[in-house]
């Protein structure tokens, strides 16, 4: 499994930048950042170097994070995936292209896709001294009309993107992602009720066009949940110093909620169930509440069972169990 925390060589490009940095000025433009995703915006308010550099701070280890933990899922249950060439939609600063480097040894080709300058430019910084990502081509241009011209690749990654975009759009990109996927397409969101809401109208619409779900779901049938619950995950990462001033954070670690969908050309054979909660552990059974091929389930696994009991003590949310 491929660590959640930044590479190293990451950190150290990150640190580099660093220098000379007003943390407290990052702050400031972090925080105006995050209030204008939160309320719906895009970013279209990182217009600087010093924006694009604050707001990779305050979110890049999250979304890496998250990228990280969906990529791990979709190895676990396609451990022979094995793709050479990466399409980043909507890439910023390369979180979604680091994180899949370090999780596929075997790309070598990597597009990244964007129209933000400033986080692009701030990519390019970021991986200049980097042995494998040196090379990469980053086109400038709207999701939609770079997509058009980019060629297709092994695995398509659009992370924290479509929620910048309307209903009507999100379905027209999703149809223009998949026809730009030879394998797999992976998509991650806020692990918010309305980013879940588009990761499943993304996977209802895509399936209908015949693609197969890798991960998280263990099946290809509508989602079993209904409202108000919704399927997403958390990741822990641990902050470091830079992070916690940027964000201006007590707590040395961060518990990143998200909510994503691998989907394949080719039908996925064999699909573990998923952990959707943190189970309950007491003293008499095990709780937890599962995705299964058959539906919503929850599970319980009595202490009298040592075995089975001793592996389900060990269950955490977001794992894929038989």
């Amino acid at each position: 499994m491929t660590s959640p925390e930044l590479p190293a060589e990451l950190k150290a490009a990150l640190d580099g930048k660093l220098r000379g940095f007003s943390r407290t000025d990052a702050a400031g433009r972090s925080a105006a950042i995050s209030k204008t995703y939160r309320d719906g915006g895009g970013s279209t308010t990182i217009r600087s170097g010093t924006d694009a550099l604050a707001y990779a701070l305050a979110r890049m280890p999250a979304t890496y994070a998250a990228v990280t933990a969906s990529l791990n899922a979709l190895a676990e249950n396609r451990p022979d995936f094995a793709p050479g060439s990466l399409l980043d939609v909507g890439a910023g600063p390369g979180t979604a292209t680091w994180s899949a480097a370090e999780a596929f040894r075997s790309l070598t080709d990597f597009t990244l896709l964007d129209a933000n300058d400033a986080l692009r430019t701030l990519a390019l910084d970021l991986v200049r001294d980097s042995t494998r990502l040196r090379g990469i081509a980053y086109e400038r241009g709207e999701a939609r009309a770079a997509l058009v011209k980019a060629d297709a690749a092994d695995l398509v990654v659009a992370s924290y993107m479509i929620g910048e975009i309307g209903d009507a759009e999100q379905r027209a990109l999703a149809e223009l992602m998949w026809q730009k996927t030879h394998d797999t397409l992976l998509v991650v969101e806020p692990g918010t009720p309305a980013g879940y809401a588009r990761i499943i109208a993304l996977r209802a619409h895509l399936i209908a066009l015949g693609a197969h779900v890798a991960a998280p779901c263990p099946h290809d049938s509508q989602c079993p949940l209904q409202a108000p619950d919704w399927c997403h995950f958390t990741q822990r990462l641990q902050r470091s110093r830079a992070h916690k001033q940027v964000k201006g954070a007590a707590l040395p670690y961060e518990d990143e909620k998200f909510a994503y969908v691998a989907l394949t050309r080719a039908a996925v054979v064999r699909r573990a169930s998923r952990v959707l909660a943190q189970p309950v552990v007491s003293k008499v059974d095990v709780t937890a509440k599962l995705c299964t091929p058959d539906g919503l389930a929850f599970r319980k696994v009595p202490r009298r069972a040592k075995a089975d009991y001793a592996s389900a003590r060990r269950w955490r949310w977001g794992d894929a169990i038989t």
